[in-house]
């Protein structure tokens, strides 16, 4: 567990191989960036592990997670390649010109629930443009959020002193955060924790890149084919056991539909279980025995309130089963609230803008899907609505390397993770540059 003494160590050494790092050719990043890839994709395995043994993933989740790093690396090495500035037209007779230029060390703090990707989206891309990074993971998922990939980018050519992972607590996070070394703070985890980081930024004049929170709403449309809507929604709340950031939790129906749609995201819920993932099963453990008691007690809450418990509402240790509400209000905790745990509210409506507007009652702006047999009519009620993802015909798990990824509200700061544009906009600065051909008279 690092200290204050030994982050501030490791951001001092990351200071000085900054420098050295960004003046080397563009395609020499690239390439390390690659190699990397190149060894994870030959090593699977042993991340996947590591992810099933820290993070509780299933064997499918952890799978498919390497993936995205994989795909993370790929395009990182891609953005290190990517044109460094404009040319812009000026009054003047010079050459007038915008260049992006790395930060320096960026600060990158990342949770348990995905920790390999979460972390890598923000190291690679920063590592990419230059920067060296100092990577503060969530303790109970150290190695596969961070030492893994220390290991991997040493294997790979990275020099030394570039990246630093270094698990801890609040005081190593408060002494990354406060280091004047570190111009930008990349922070993945809840909007309690993303809005004290963002006012201590804000003191320090830092940039903070906020990615938090999410009570996402799945929208079912009348026309749609519910048995279809049904798979997507029981993909969306009980994957990785709930515990992401995109998970749905408000599964918003018509009324027309509803009581087909409860029965069938019933039926799946009660087919799937949790259990070790070393056995297979599809769902593994909450991460620990806080949050667990904190899902059973919005499950219970919500049924003492007046809902329908339809499928799971137990546990056996860390293991909750799928959960299913029906009959579900605004105001009942398992709607109102991010819950991070296996657990389907379902809410009726009666019309398209009831809906919007239960959707948009939510401080949450992360992520909402619509189903509907009728894509572009699903669209258009897509455009009343405040996200900062929107999936037509899909569940609201999602991620890609290429595309932005953010939220608005208590979700974040907007999309600064993803893309070549969110990536190079979030790990450089702008510097304006001119330069005529020769020294221009004044009258002084």
């Amino acid at each position: 567990m690092a200290n204050p003494q030994t982050m501030v160590d490791a951001i001092e050494r990351a200071d000085a191989a900054q420098r050295d790092w960004a003046a080397r050719p563009a395609e020499e990043r690239t390439a390390i960036l690659r190699r990397a890839a190149a060894l994870l994709d030959e090593h699977r395995s042993a991340l996947a592990d590591w992810l099933g043994s820290e993070a509780g993933s299933a064997q499918g989740k952890a799978g498919f997670e390497v993936g995205l790093v994989i795909s993370e690396l790929h395009q990182a090495a891609a953005t290190a390649l990517m044109p460094s500035g404009e040319l812009l037209t000026s009054g003047h007779p010079r050459l007038s010109m915008a260049r992006r230029r790395p930060v320096g060390v960026v600060g990158v703090i990342s949770p348990f629930n995905f920790p390999a990707i979460l972390a890598a989206r923000s190291v690679f891309p920063a590592l990419a443009r230059g920067n060296a990074v100092v990577l503060k993971p969530d303790p109970r998922t150290a190695v596969s959020g961070g030492l893994f990939l220390a290991a991997l980018m040493e294997e790979a050519g990275l020099p030394s002193g570039v990246l630093a992972v270094l698990p801890g607590g609040v005081d190593a996070a408060s002494a990354l955060i406060d280091h004047p070394a570190v111009p930008v703070i990349s922070f993945t985890g809840s909007t309690e924790a993303g809005r004290v980081i963002g006012e201590r930024a804000g003191h320090h004049l830092k940039r903070a890149h906020l990615e938090l929170g999410g009570n996402n709403a799945l929208v079912v449309l009348p026309d749609v084919d519910v048995a279809a809507a049904a798979s997507a929604g029981a993909w969306g709340s009980f994957l990785h056991q709930g515990q992401i950031c995109m998970t749905t939790g408000r599964h918003i129906v018509h009324a027309d539909v509803y009581d087909e749609y409860v029965r069938a995201l019933a039926e799946k819920a009660r087919a799937l279980h949790a259990a070790d993932p070393a056995t297979g099963a599809p769902l593994g453990p909450i991460i620990d025995a806080r949050q667990r008691d904190r899902v059973h007690e919005l499950v219970t809450s919500t049924v003492s309130s007046g809902a329908e418990l339809l499928a799971g509402g137990t546990f056996t240790d860390l293991f909750y089963q799928p959960t299913v509400l029906g009959d579900v209000r605004a105001d009942h905790a398992c709607f109102a609230q991010e819950i991070f745990g296996p657990v389907a509210p379902v809410l009726r409506f009666e019309d398209a803008d009831e809906a919007a507007d239960l959707v948009n009652a939510s401080d949450y702006g992360l992520s909402v899907r619509v189903l509907s047999s009728d894509a572009f009519a699903a669209l258009e009620f897509g455009e009343s609505i405040n996200t900062g993802i929107l999936h037509i015909n899909d569940q609201t798990v999602d991620d890609e390397a290429q595309a932005p990824f953010g939220g608005t509200g208590a979700s974040g700061t907007g999309a600064r993770f993803g893309g070549h544009a969110a990536n190079i906009a979030a790990f450089t600065e702008t510097q304006w540059v001119t330069m005529p051909s020769k020294i221009r008279a004044y009258p002084f």
